[in-house]
């Protein structure tokens, strides 16, 4: 009999998968004019938080600057990454302009607050703490 391995917390299993999937993801706000602040990028990311769960993902790490935000997603092959990132801009979306409407209006044009395009890649080059790093080590507003 072989040893047990001590399982690794990147690897998932489902009833017929096992998988390692990971995506950071860029989102940008329409015109890229910066309407975020170190409190409204703790708020985008509770909202954020909120929602992976519907998807039974895993936000392993979130920061952002002023004009963008990162993200560093770990899902599962059935989730769409396009339905995924509808979802974290549609709720970050309708949620930030009802908690500070007098910031994020000076930012909207055309109440639309998220640029319709964003950035996947794949992680299968870099190992995953260089990634996780580099995305905590994105200047913070403020």
């Amino acid at each position: 009999m072989s040893p047990r391995r001590e399982p690794n917390p990147h690897i998932r299993r489902g009833r017929t998968v096992v998988h390692t999937l990971h995506a950071p993801l860029v989102l940008t706000p329409t015109y890229r004019r910066g309407p975020f602040t170190n409190e409204i990028l703790r708020h985008c990311e509770d909202v954020m938080r909120a929602v992976r769960a519907d998807f039974e993902t895993k936000l392993v790490e979130f920061n952002g600057e002023t004009d963008h935000v990162h993200l560093l997603v770990h899902y599962p092959p059935k989730v769409s990454l396009s339905r995924l990132v509808g979802s974290l801009k549609g709720a970050c979306a309708r949620r930030l302009p009802q908690e500070y409407p007098g910031h994020i209006r000076k930012y909207l044009w055309g109440d639309h607050f998220w640029s319709p395009s964003y950035s996947a890649a794949s992680c299968g080059g870099a190992p995953l703490s260089i990634t996780k790093e580099y995305i905590e080590n994105q200047r913070c507003p403020g």
